[in-house]
């Protein structure tokens, strides 16, 4: 967010907020797994985004996987190990006060596809132990761990293909101590053209003797202190609709999944966000907010019991000084690396609101991952070359809408990382397209597509988010009203 809607019904309701979907339903679990009798091995090239700029690192997955498994049967991968080359040049920006040594923690996205159906598994927490900063040349570590089981819904050849991968790196001095500073998170994505399918598993039919899934079950705690508060009549009916499952089930798997009507559970709420976006061309960051944000929470709720998952997509509304937009940034960049250029961007929010996806698990931990997609349009004005006014006109601006999707995640027990009702921090990419409309007299548009727009992986831009909690509605008490502005994260 491997229940029946039995269990679910005897359990607690806690309503969750706003998520990428990283279990769909032909993905259950069952109650035995396959040994593996595989090595699988990809080597793969990824695009990081260092502080110094993109740079390329070479990757290499391994797995030992079974060949075979059959429909409801967990795989589960073993001797996980994620090894990373990181170019000199890279090296030199991770240490910027010559650590000694490096350790890290690689969070690996596998995307398991069967037929027309996918979806992505986390590989998180994969850790390298600590080793020596190079004098010289590429620097090689391998995280290793446990990571999660999958089955498949239905028979047919199943793919692992490895996809997104986040890097947290712990410098540390010669002594032992942390640097400064103490740490750094890089995002990463493959780079294009490359055959990525880390290995395949002829799934068959259902085992006769397959067990049907068994419940988690969630701590107390954490139905007695719900995300989203919801008035008690609400969430009596949506206790009584989940618990209905319990007769319906009997006839058939037409109960799962439910979905909740939104009158019963939709919320208003607001906060505020704030953050950095690179321009990558101009090897440089540009500040984004504090931006309103008006929340519609709960647009969709679904509690699909027999998967095991909830599921709630939100929408989301930018507004500054009435419009749907950000405030405008002035920043100064070098242009082509050598000309100092300064201008104000405006970043304006097209079509429909922003979809935030919220996609948890009821287990120990209550896991939440997220996913906020927005439409935008940039407009950029107010330029000055080398001190010189440039007049590019009041339409400069991309030829077209683009998205911005950010992604997150975090667990209520302990409350740590992002949770869409909680806030913290999101980090994506995004592309901007051409520009058009621009200049007065002379035609422009060449020269902001070349300067700003993206042309291929290398020049796509980073962003990160920090979201302050949300204020809900028709909670006066609440700490997090009125909304609070956050401090944004570099």
């Amino acid at each position: 967010m491997m229940v029946d809607a039995r269990a679910f019904a005897r359990r607690p309701l806690r309503l969750a907020v706003g998520g990428v979907m990283v279990v769909a339903t032909a993905f259950i679990p069952s109650a035995e797994s396959v040994a593996a009798d595989q090595v699988a091995e990809v080597e793969l090239t990824y695009t990081c985004a260092f502080p110094a700029g993109f740079e390329d690192i070479a990757v290499t997955v391994k797995a030992a996987l079974p060949a075979e498994s059959h429909v409801g049967t967990k795989v589960q991968p073993r001797d996980v190990a994620v090894t990373l080359t990181i170019p000199e040049q890279a090296v030199a920006g991770l240490t910027p006060v010559r650590a000694a040594s490096v350790s890290a923690v690689a969070r690996l996205t596998v995307r398991h596809s069967i037929g027309d159906t996918s979806a992505d598994a986390s590989w998180a927490g994969l850790e390298a132990p600590s080793a020596a900063v190079p004098a010289e040349g590429d620097m090689v570590l391998t995280a290793t761990g446990p990571v999660p089981t999958a089955a498949f819904g239905s028979a047919g050849e199943a793919a692992l293909t490895p996809a997104g991968l986040s890097l947290s790196f712990a410098p540390r001095m010669a002594d032992g101590s942390p640097s400064v500073p103490p740490g750094l998170d890089v995002d990463c994505g493959p780079a294009p053209g490359q055959e990525g399918t880390l290995a395949t598993i002829a799934v068959k039919g259902s085992e006769p003797d397959a067990k049907p899934p068994v419940p988690p079950t969630p701590p107390s705690e954490a139905a007695e202190r719900p995300d989203v508060p919801v008035p008690t009549e609400h969430r009596d009916r949506v206790k009584a609709l989940i618990a209905t499952t319990d007769d319906e089930l009997e006839d058939g798997e037409d109960s799962c999944p439910i979905e909740i009507p939104p009158e019963w559970v939709m919320r208003n709420a607001d906060t505020y966000a704030a953050g950095f976006a690179n321009a990558a061309k101009m090897d440089g960051a540009v500040g984004l907010g504090p931006v309103h944000m008006e929340v519609v929470m709960n647009k969709r709720y679904i509690n699909d019991s027999c998967a095991g998952t909830v599921d709630v997509t939100s929408e989301v509304q930018f507004e500054y000084q009435g419009r749907r937009q950000f405030p405008p940034a002035k920043s100064t960049f070098l242009t082509y690396g050598f000309m100092p250029t300064t201008a104000t961007m405006e970043l304006s929010q097209v079509g429909g609101p922003a979809i935030v996806h919220s996609h948890t698990l009821p287990t120990d931990t209550y896991p939440e991952w997220s996913t906020v997609t927005a439409q935008l349009s940039m407009r950029i004005y107010d330029v000055e070359v080398n001190g010189v006014p440039l007049d590019v006109g009041p339409d400069c601006r991309t030829a077209t809408s683009f998205p911005q999707v950010l992604r997150a995640y975090g667990t209520s027990i302990p409350p740590e990382g992002y949770r869409v009702a909680a806030g913290g921090t999101l980090s994506g990419y995004a592309k901007i397209p051409a520009f058009k409309g621009c200049g007065v007299g002379e035609d422009l548009d060449a020269v902001f597509t070349a300067a700003i727009s993206s042309a291929g992986k290398k020049a796509d831009n980073y962003s990160k988010i920090t979201q302050a909690p949300l204020c809900v509605e028709g909670v006066p008490d609440s700490p997090d009203c009125p909304p609070k502005i956050p401090k944004p994260e570099r």
